[in-house]
């Protein structure tokens, strides 16, 4: 692949379509490749879930973090950002967990290219 270069795909893919194009490219059966996808998808859930790392990284291409958010107070009388003057209460915020998805070296030249 690193010999010729990639055309550009005007429409996005559907799922079916992405298992048809790596299905021909590769030599694969579609069954194979679907087989693939499901356990990367596996994969990650065991990364990201509550006991796991918190880290997946698929490489040269994203990179998959958890970050905890502890829980936030309930406060009363903010000011209000939007009608300066008046003031206003922010409800409690439960802890929880987010998940971040950031995009490594190789994706980013892809989108510049």
């Amino acid at each position: 692949m690193a010999g010729k270069k990639a055309a550009a795909i005007k429409d996005r893919y559907s799922k079916t379509q992405i298992i048809s194009e790596i299905a021909d490219n590769t030599g694969l059966t579609k069954k194979e490749v679907g087989a693939v996808f499901d356990e990367l998808s596996h994969l990650v859930e065991r990364h990201i879930k509550k006991r796991g790392c918190g880290e997946f990284t698929l490489p040269g291409l994203l990179k998959i973090v958890t970050k905890k958010k502890p829980a936030q107070k309930a406060r009363k009388g903010v000011p209000n950002p939007f009608r300066p003057g008046e003031l206003m209460d922010v409800p409690a915020k439960p802890a929880t967990t987010q998940v971040k998805v950031r995009p490594l070296k190789k994706l980013k030249e892809y989108a510049l290219s």
